[in-house]
């Protein structure tokens, strides 16, 4: 024996997922706002890309405005901000990892410049090139941490981060390991 509130609200991860997000949809919670790189992953092509520029543009300007310090705080704010504004976000989308999804590109790409300032433009770039390479190709550890939290809910939401801290990690090994050989 059923009764009809068991059986009348269907999962939300059933329904058909919203394919595009639109600046309507951004506009609707702050947690989208967020998710979605304040916009950048709106980007037809290459969200994910498009989402690491604005993190490298926002980070231009926290630099002239905050110190190392207060810029670690703001990542290290960010990482719990960005678990809620993802899970929300993909819940509402109904797709576990959505590519229009990039707060994962832009706190883990801000790690990556924390840690490798001072540098010029061209090590900048070196960060930026590299943390693209591994979280686009997702070579080893980067695709073994993809697999392991999906979903929808908090363990999807925290995969959604995971990955591309990986990433972040790969790309200051490689960036560490070029600095110590020459």
């Amino acid at each position: 024996m059923t009764t009809d509130s068991a059986v009348s609200a269907p999962d939300p991860a059933l329904r058909a997922p919203i394919l595009r997000p639109t600046a309507r949809f951004m506009l609707s919670h702050p947690a989208h706002w967020i998710a979605l790189g304040f916009g950048s992953g709106l980007s037809p092509k290459a969200p994910g890309t498009a989402g690491t520029l604005w993190a490298w543009l926002a980070y231009w300007v926290m630099q002239s405005r905050l110190d190392a310090v207060q810029i670690g705080w703001v990542i290290a704010l960010s990482l719990p901000l960005g678990w809620w504004a993802c899970t929300t976000c993909a819940r509402n989308l109904r797709v576990a990892d959505p590519g229009a999804i990039v707060w994962d590109e832009v706190v883990a790409f801000w790690l990556v410049l924390w840690l490798v300032m001072p540098t010029g433009f061209w090590g900048q770039l070196a960060a930026f090139a590299l943390f693209r390479f591994f979280d686009a190709a997702k070579p080893g550890p980067v695709a073994w941490a993809d697999r392991q939290f999906k979903g929808f809910g908090a363990r999807g939401g925290f995969g959604i981060l995971f990955d591309d801290l990986v990433a972040a990690f790969c790309t200051l090994l490689v960036l560490a390991l070029w600095r110590w050989l020459w």
